[in-house]
């Protein structure tokens, strides 16, 4: 075998179809595009249009997901679950309690921006807590037991 007997298989390259070049090529005149209407005109792309019924892709429920990248997140921890990481001992009583530590702790999202603190659970430990928002309840709390609750 030599370089000028090497050929491709047969049929592995097949020609493109020229059309709009005469009536004897079988695919003059309209080039196979059929006769006037949106569809035979050049620049024309319909996706997803369905005649005038409602398409496909708006008849399905929307599903998926939304970056969360721009959105600023926002976390809510309990009381209940800070006691619980008191009486683990993965947090000291006499410690600071903020968003950094629970961050550490893992009981906050690490992209959150601020942490509101809730009153749901019980609280027995004296505790200091650095914390963005709180509500009423979880305040009152906090005081009861004999620690400190300052808003940032």
């Amino acid at each position: 075998m030599r370089l000028n007997e090497l050929a491709d298989n047969r049929g592995a390259n097949k020609k493109r179809t020229r059309v709009g070049r005469g009536p004897g090529s079988g695919k003059g005149k309209t080039a196979g595009r059929g006769i006037k209407g949106q569809k035979s005109r050049s620049g024309v792309a319909i996706k997803g249009f369905e005649g005038g019924q409602m398409p496909l892709y708006q008849r399905l429920p929307k599903r998926g997901f939304n970056s969360r990248n721009n959105r600023k997140t926002f976390d809510q921890v309990n009381l209940g679950a800070i006691q619980k990481l008191v009486d683990s001992k993965k947090i000291k009583e006499s410690e600071l309690i903020n968003t950094d530590l629970l961050r550490n702790v893992g009981l906050i999202n690490k992209n959150s921006v601020s942490v509101k603190l809730l009153a749901k659970g019980t609280l027995t430990s004296k505790l200091k807590i650095e914390i963005s928002s709180a509500s009423e309840k979880a305040k009152k709390l906090v005081e009861d037991c004999g620690g400190s609750l300052t808003l940032v």
